[in-house]
């Protein structure tokens, strides 16, 4: 391993104990002061958008400054706008039998990609420090300076409001092996995962809770019943937003047979530019590398930089290049999700037809994330909502704006579940909710309806006696028996069970023989063991008794283990 490698594994492992420091103290903040600095904190992003939006540009090259700036602004004022009046200190909900009270998760690890890197940033710390955690941001390598300053921005702001030292910290050298250190870090509660696949996976094997992401391979159809020239317009402006690197941007269009010759038309009155064959085998050379992955030369590049290193020229006006396929599948390389102004173009008969060119395109790559619709026939719209394998059907809309809320009613986020189908294990946007745990404190509403002993008991809402089920009278010998076979089954020896009063034992003037046994000498292990307890047994030079039923809590053992306080 080398140096720089030990050293981001260091730096991991000094941020998560920060962090946790910092939240001690800030899960003691009311709601009044967790509002004040998280208003602080988005007040600093949407101040420094513009700047943060052209570190980012300047230092991966992907997108567009003016792009990068609107989703600095979407995750500074639209997702604080919706997040403000959310309540995430004390009691959420209360009703006279149930009372939810919210509390915070602890350290946040926050996995950042390259492709949306400040506002990725911006977005998780505002959720985080909105349900009371800490946060420790693990950028990309390739965005390593960009995240470091909006992390310090954001810090600042936070700190400045009243915020501890330390509730939001970036790592300085990061690497795959110090990401990891973090991930698995005892400090750290929960994983925020946006990246490719090889980091969301080890997010996932970290141990950890963590809230994934899945590609998106975006389908969208335009059905004869559309306003074709919106839905033209409205294509266009999602695969080109910052270069096509949100992963909600449009991958392909399925166009209805009828209204082939004007979606055509007007694609290319926007700026579109249709492929020959020729040049469509020209960027299936580049577009992926070796292993099969992405050409990240190509990600958030314009058409003019890609068509160039593909081998030809297209005008300055291009906006997005456009192929036309015949297929969906691995021997067509621009079916797939290419994070770039490049656009499938496929054409049907019918929607039905177009379902199944959708299904396939999300079964290659983008099952659970978005899919979009152009109609205005509400039954075709329906039948999309209910059949398609995607958790966000983004009707009459650019998918890339939608799917993130930005002309959507949906939660404003860069982080979006792709469900069950995508392995992920939410297929909401992820927002502060998700990073709180709920208590709930339950009154009894359907008391148990208790009965002698000889009797059963059962569970009813009843409180009167017509409803005690008893089966007759019992002796004080049987009311005996019962309660010794009951003991019995817990564990506990013979003659441990006082006799009822009502039928003494017979008198002796004997003394019963005490009876010794290895099980009887043996230390009885604890019940439960938490943190305290293992410092305390160390302070005291003592060993902890433990046995296959004792509940050990992981900083427990941690520790217990790092001692070897346990026998």
């Amino acid at each position: 391993m080398s140096d720089t490698d030990l050293t981001s594994r260091q730096e991991a492992r000094d941020l998560a104990e920060a962090a946790h420091a910092a939240f001690l103290i800030y899960r003691e903040f009311t709601q009044e002061q967790v509002d004040a600095v998280v208003a602080g904190m988005a007040a600093a992003g949407l101040r420094e958008s513009e700047r943060l939006a052209r570190l980012a540009v300047e230092e991966t090259g992907y997108g567009r400054v003016k792009d990068k700036q609107a989703k600095n602004v979407l995750v500074s004022k639209n997702l604080h706008d919706y997040i403000r009046g959310i309540r995430t200190v004390g009691v959420l909900n209360e009703s006279p039998s149930v009372i939810e009270i919210a509390e915070p998760v602890g350290v946040v690890a926050a996995i950042v990609p390259s492709t949306n890197p400040t506002s990725t940033v911006i977005y998780k710390c505002l959720i985080a420090v909105k349900a009371r955690n800490a946060i420790v941001v693990s950028p990309h390598p390739s965005a390593r300076r960009c995240c470091i300053e909006t992390a310090r921005v954001l810090a600042e702001a936070a700190e400045a409001a009243g915020a501890p030292r330390g509730i939001i910290g970036c790592m300085q050298t990061p690497t795959l092996e110090g990401s990891q250190e973090l991930m698995s870090h005892k400090r750290v509660a929960v994983i925020l995962a946006t990246g490719g696949p090889g980091i969301v996976k080890a997010a996932y094997s970290s141990g950890k809770p963590a809230f994934g992401v899945g590609p998106g391979n975006v389908p969208v159809y335009v059905d004869r019943s559309a306003d074709v020239v919106k839905a033209a317009r409205d294509v266009l402006a999602g695969k080109t937003f910052d270069y096509g690197t949100v992963c909600a941007s449009e991958q392909a269009v399925i166009v209805d047979a009828p209204v082939k010759e004007q979606v055509i038309e007007e694609l290319v009155r926007n700026g579109g530019y249709f492929l020959s064959g020729g040049e469509i085998e020209k960027i299936n050379s580049i577009i992926l590398t070796p292993s099969g992955a992405i050409n990240p030369d190509l990600v958030g590049r314009s058409p003019q930089v890609i068509a160039r290193r593909a081998g030809f020229e297209v005008p300055e006006t291009v906006e997005a290049l456009i192929a036309a396929l015949p297929g969906v599948g691995r021997e067509f390389p621009l079916s797939r999700e290419k994070l770039s102004p490049i656009l499938a173009f496929y054409v049907v008969n019918g929607w039905r037809e177009g379902c199944e060119m959708c299904k396939s395109i999300l079964q290659l790559g983008g099952m659970g994330h978005t899919l979009g619709i152009h109609a205005t026939d509400r039954d075709v719209i329906m039948a999309f909502g209910l059949e398609k394998p995607a958790f966000r059907i983004i009707v009459n809309s650019p998918t890339t704006h939608g799917a993130v809320g930005y002309t959507t009613d949906l939660p404003p986020a860069m982080t979006l579940g792709c469900g069950a189908m995508g392995n992920n294990i939410t297929s909401d946007n992820i927002g502060p909710l998700h990073l709180l745990n709920v208590k709930r404190v339950a009154f009894e509403t359907k008391p148990l309806a208790l009965t002698s002993m000889a009797g059963t008991i059962s569970p009813g809402p009843a409180r009167d006696s017509t409803h005690v089920v008893s089966s007759g009278p019992a002796s004080g010998a049987d009311i005996s028996k019962r309660v010794q076979s009951y003991l019995d089954t817990k564990g506990i020896f013979p003659g441990h069970a006082h006799p009822c009063p009502s039928s003494p034992p017979p008198p002796s003037t004997t003394p019963a023989p005490r009876r010794a046994s290895a099980e009887s000498q043996a230390p009885k292990p604890v019940d439960f063991v938490c943190e305290a307890d293992v410092r305390k047994a160390v302070e005291s030079g003592e060993k902890i008794i433990i046995g296959p039923r004792t509940i050990v809590t992981p900083a427990a053992r941690d520790l217990g283990n790092e001692k070897k306080i346990f026998a």
